[in-house]
């Protein structure tokens, strides 16, 4: 992303080695490796609808700076 780091999700059917499983209430299993874990301490995540369309955003302490559009950070 412009500003660094670029938050992207996926669907995946299983974990791969070394990640680290959140799961979450109804049955979600959130996987994350464990590169990017270090840089998601303490983020948030909310799903969002507006005027612009819907989607994820993710609010992260972290973060030293941030894009426009809010989808890069740096740390």
């Amino acid at each position: 992303g412009c500003s660094g780091f670029q938050y992207t999700m996926d669907f995946e059917k299983e974990q791969k080695d070394g990640d680290l499983v959140l799961d979450q209430s109804g049955g979600l299993k959130l996987f994350v490796d464990p590169m990017s874990a270090m840089y998601l301490q303490g983020v948030t995540v909310d799903y969002i609808q507006g005027l612009q369309g819907a989607g994820f955003k993710f609010i992260n302490p972290n973060a030293k700076n941030t894009c426009g559009c809010g989808s890069s950070f740096s740390a």
